[in-house]
C-alpha cells in the first residue's frame, strides 16, 4: 500500500512541475482531453485494459494488482491538490527529481511484496519473463510506446517525460534489488543483473 501511495504521490509531483509528465500519464493526458474525465480516473480505467494484455503473456494479477489499478490513481487525484504550484524553476525541477525517486522506490516496494504486480508493470515483467528482456530494457521500451501514442492523442511531452522514461527502468532495477522480500526472488534479479 506505502510502494502505491508513492507511485500517485510521485506522479502527482511530476504533474506540479510542469516539466513534462512521465510516458503512461501522456497517454492518459491524452484521453483525459478526449473523454473530459481527470487524470487519476483516466488513470483507473486505462489500468484495467492493460489487464488484457497479461493474458498473451501468461501473467496472473495478485491482490496487489487490483490495489494498483485503483490505489495510484486516488492518490495522484488527493496529492495532486496538496503540492503547490510554483513559478520557480530550481523548485519544479527538485518536483521533478522527487517524482521520479518516489515513484522507482514506490516500484520497488509493491512489486517487492510479492501481492502482483501492477497492471503496466506487468507488461514489463511479462516481456522479462517470456522473452528475457532486461527489465531496464523491457520498462524503457513500454515508456517510449506509450509516449508516442499518448502524443498523438494529444498528450503533454517535455523534458521530465524524457528524464522519465530513460531514467526508470535503471531506477527500478535498483529498488527491485533493495526491496524484494523472498529469496528465489532475490537470486532472480542478481541472475538477471549477472547477465547483463
Amino acid at each position: 500500500m506505502a510502494g502505491l501511495a508513492c507511485f500517485g504521490t510521485g506522479i502527482a509531483f511530476f504533474v506540479r512541475s510542469e516539466l513534462g509528465v512521465p510516458p503512461w500519464d501522456v497517454f492518459h493526458q491524452g484521453i483525459s482531453q478526449h473523454t473530459g474525465l481527470g487524470l487519476g480516473t483516466v488513470l483507473i480505467i486505462v489500468a484495467f485494459f492493460v489487464l488484457l494484455l497479461w493474458i498473451p503473456l501468461r501473467l496472473r494479477p495478485g491482490l496487489g494488482t487490483l490495489l494498483n489499478a485503483v490505489e495510484i490513481g486516488l492518490v495522484e487525484n488527493f496529492a495532486q491538490d496538496l503540492i503547490p504550484h510554483s513559478h520557480n524553476m530550481v523548485i519544479r525541477i527538485a518536483y521533478m527529481v522527487a517524482g521520479l525517486c518516489i515513484i522507482a522506490a514506490g516500484s520497488g516496494l509493491y512489486i517487492g511484496a510479492e501481492f502482483g504486480s501492477g497492471p503496466r508493470d506487468g507488461l514489463m515483467l511479462g516481456l522479462n519473463k517470456r522473452f528475457g528482456i532486461s527489465v531496464r530494457i523491457a520498462r524503457t521500451i513500454v515508456e517510449i510506446t506509450v509516449m508516442i501514442v499518448g502524443i498523438f492523442l494529444g498528450g503533454h511531452v517535455g523534458v521530465g517525460t524524457f528524464v522519465f522514461a530513460l531514467g526508470i527502468g535503471p531506477m527500478v532495477q535498483v529498488t527491485l534489488r533493495l526491496f524484494k522480500m523472498s529469496r528465489s526472488s532475490l537470486d532472480a534479479v542478481a541472475g538477471e543483473a549477472s547477465e547483463q
